[in-house]
């Protein structure tokens, strides 16, 4: 039996704030993973799909708040299918639900823009934790792979702060936002929210204060002074 490859449901009465788009090319996967979500009020899938092509259409049709995504789907590779998501619908958040845990893929796909890596081991309220954190957190990664593999990714000889991330959190320790970020730099506002998700990967950190705690603890830079200080630590 071909299994369906997308399924499309009309919730736009619902007034639910988050809307997803789930892509995996196991039904029971997206059965499973749908009634755990839809058993939250403010939580609906929107559309499925079941392959890399199928599944960047529902996106761009739908342009939903989070997409979760398999890496392992026929039609495509992970990093292009996340790249032309993104093109389509530049304001949904992806969050990649995977059995494959390595670093070198996680890198590849952070570079592109995901916002979360989970493993398929997560519980159910991991899971809507990490869905509710990345819609409401503008700048917060969310991470959930074993201790050996974010080990490897914080720790390999290129996980040095480029100057560039360098020179940004030291701005954001200065509580300065994307949008001035970007203006002081003379670069995109997209680019600063890139190099931030490099920095939280590198650091370990879950947020922008946290980034600048742990910069700052491990002498990467200055703590900031005065009024900014305390913003920082009271965010």
């Amino acid at each position: 039996m071909i299994p369906h490859e997308n399924r499309a449901v009309d919730h736009s009465a619902t007034g639910c704030t988050t809307r997803v788009v789930l892509v995996d090319d196991h039904t029971l996967v997206r059965e499973g993973v749908r009634e755990i979500l839809e058993s939250q009020s403010d939580i609906v899938v929107v559309s499925e799909a079941a392959n890399s092509g199928d599944g960047i259409a529902q996106v761009a049709q739908h342009r939903p708040d989070i997409v979760l995504l398999d890496v392992e789907l026929p039609g495509g590779e992970p990093t292009d299918t996340v790249t032309r998501m993104r093109e389509l619908s530049p304001s949904s958040q992806i969050i990649i639900l995977s059995m494959y845990d390595g670093p070198q893929l996680l890198r590849k796909l952070i570079n592109v823009g995901i916002r979360g890596y989970l493993l398929k081991s997560v519980d159910g309220q991991e899971l809507v934790a990490a869905i509710r954190s990345v819609h409401r957190g503008s700048d917060r990664m969310v991470l959930a792979v074993s201790r050996e593999s974010l080990g490897q990714l914080q720790s390999s000889a290129d996980d040095v702060l480029s100057a560039r991330e360098l020179e940004i959190l030291k701005l954001v320790a200065q509580a300065l936002s994307n949008s001035q970020i970007s203006t002081r730099l003379m670069i995109t506002e997209a680019t600063v929210k890139r190099h931030l998700r490099n920095v939280f990967v590198k650091l370990g950190a879950v947020s922008r204060i946290d980034a600048v705690n742990k910069a700052i603890a491990a002498s990467l830079i200055n703590p900031p002074h005065g009024q900014v200080n305390r913003r920082l630590k009271t965010g």
